[in-house]
């Protein structure tokens, strides 16, 4: 059978490590011949998930994938970010990939928002977690043999304690109420060194910890919503 070849939107975290793994397994059709992840200019780190350029790098080597990286300002504007976008899918059709795969899960709002930006560039998006249990695919994540830690956390949902932790049964059962077990909602992003994608295990070392508070005015008696980050190295 003739694959049809495809980019891989991805992030470093576990959703775009299990999107990779089950597009390998489930979906013959493809060929993943690209990875593409967004990049802060300024800090040559992953977007959001604040993670080193160099750790990415060894993410790509140990999958074996040529990986891309797209660049875009530090707090990119909605039209900075969609110039690096539109010229990043232009490149990718030109270069004969028809298929863009995603690792959203259930964010109906940000799955049009891409559909839209592909049509105008004549791709198609590919979705393969979507509307799954977060539940069950989390559990489905661990027990396929993968390993991630959490990079990121927003406070405004987890204390800084739950930084730096591996996802695995114990991390899962004690999350409170209310956070998606796969942090879908933005509650929290993660780094993935392990797994069968991988030819050989990253080796990870935890680093500062730092917290970006969001610029958003509050009363002074509230608790002052951010980010947790940590180094990993």
């Amino acid at each position: 059978m003739l694959k049809q070849k495809a980019a891989l939107f991805w992030s470093g975290g576990k959703d775009s490590a299990f999107t990779l793994y089950t597009i390998q397994k489930k979906y013959p059709q493809f060929d993943i011949v690209l990875l593409v992840t967004t990049v802060n200019q300024e800090f040559k780190r992953i977007s959001m998930h604040g993670v080193r350029e160099e750790m990415l790098d060894k993410q790509g080597e140990a999958i074996g994938i040529p990986l891309q990286k797209m660049r875009v300002p530090n707090e990119p504007t909605n039209s900075a970010y969609e110039k690096a976008l539109h010229l990043t899918l232009s490149g990718l059709k030109e270069s004969g990939i028809d298929f863009i795969v995603f690792g959203d899960i259930f964010l109906e709002d940000l799955k049009e928002y891409r559909d839209r930006i592909l049509k105008a560039h004549d791709l198609t998006g590919v979705y393969p977690l979507w509307k799954k249990d977060t539940s069950v695919l989390i559990k489905d994540f661990i027990s396929s043999g993968f390993h991630t830690i959490t990079c990121c956390i927003n406070n405004a949902y987890l204390p800084k304690s739950w930084l730096g932790k591996e996802i695995n049964k114990a991390f899962i059962n004690d999350l409170p109420e209310g956070v998606d077990p796969c942090g879908e909602n933005g509650e929290f992003h993660t780094f993935c060194f392990e797994g069968p994608i991988f030819n050989q295990p990253i080796t990870i070392t935890k680093g500062e910890e730092k917290f970006v508070p969001l610029n958003i005015k509050t009363d002074s008696s509230e608790k002052e919503t951010g980010f947790w980050y940590i180094d990993l190295y």
